[in-house]
């Protein structure tokens, strides 16, 4: 808790504080008040930001000089490199071969050295950018496995949805390496222990739900090919250890979903979130999860989309 706080008040003033508002048509629909937290408004189009400078502001003289490098789907890296132009620094940023063209031009306009993977998973690039890396003495920063991340990303926004929302007692949100997750669940479970952490993943990439049936971090898994990107790979060894015992239940959400979430936002809300912030939209329409008993509050993570997805989302 007490470096969610010492983020709180780092990030105080350099990043949006994100409206929370009241969904009529999704409180309907689960027969509960419903609010969105909408941090796809935020700095750089994600949530991302919030972690990015948190992390990038320990790093010591000697790091700073040398530069960092991260791997990246897309959100993260944007960030990094924003928070990195903030204070003057390098970065390196590796990303996946087929990533998404609006997050790749973001990272190369805020200056960062942008490499692609000869990969299409996030998995395998991030061991691929290790391995490249070693030579140059650059400090590797994970986009997830991280405490500052962690803190910064879903501690900070946890802290802001419990003052909106204070009556809220179920949180949907969605997990990919689990940064964003673990910081929420760990934070709104230290408050509310009555609290309950529904999760959604990628039906096609749950590592999660495995880890969770193993009781071991699944870090790694086949790529698969998605518009949710975000979703997709392993989840952290360090966010496993805190969300193993925080999370009361995972919806895993199809492609299909996904995509009508996207659209179903526009329709209803008239805003544009991504396809992997629309996860947690479409665990809120499928009708699989048993509805909560409480006021509950769902966590849009991102808007970074490409024209060309959109096309593809109303017109495919």
């Amino acid at each position: 808790m007490d470096l969610i706080e010492k983020g709180r008040v780092f990030l105080r003033g350099k990043i949006r504080r994100t409206p929370i508002e009241e969904s009529r048509v999704l409180s309907e629909v689960l027969g509960v008040p419903v609010w969105l937290k909408l941090e796809c408004l935020q700095t750089t189009g994600s949530f991302k930001v919030r972690g990015a400078l948190f992390r990038l502001a320990q790093l010591s003289p000697i790091e700073r000089q040398i530069g960092i490098a991260t791997c990246s789907a897309g959100n993260h890296g944007k960030s990094i490199a924003y928070a990195a132009k903030k204070i003057g620094i390098q970065v390196t940023i590796y990303v996946p071969k087929f990533v998404n063209p609006t997050k790749f031009q973001g990272m190369v306009v805020l200056g960062a050295r942008v490499i692609r993977s000869p990969f299409e998973g996030y998995d395998d690039t991030e061991a691929w950018a290790r391995e490249q890396i070693v030579k140059s003495g650059q400090l590797f920063i994970s986009g997830f496995d991280d405490p500052y991340i962690m803190a910064g990303n879903g501690g900070s926004v946890a802290a802001e949805v419990l003052e909106d929302v204070p009556e809220a007692r179920s949180f949907i949100v969605p997990v990919g390496g689990g940064g964003h997750a673990a910081g929420f669940a760990y934070y709104v479970k230290e408050k509310l222990s009555d609290c309950q952490i529904i999760t959604c993943q990628h039906e096609l990439s749950p590592a999660l739900k495995l880890s969770l049936e193993s009781n071991k971090a699944v870090t790694k898994l086949r790529a698969v090919t998605t518009l949710a990107a975000g979703l997709e790979g392993g989840i952290g060894q360090l966010t496993f250890e805190v969300l193993k015992t925080r999370v009361d239940r995972v919806d895993l959400v199809t492609e299909k979903e996904i995509r009508t979430a996207v659209v179903w936002m526009l329709d209803h809300h008239q805003y544009l979130i991504e396809p992997t912030a629309a996860a947690t939209i479409a665990t809120c329409l499928n009708g699989r999860i048993e509805k909560p008993s409480s006021p509950t509050v769902v966590v849009l993570t991102g808007r970074n989309v490409d024209v060309q997805t959109i096309r593809e989302l109303l017109y495919s």
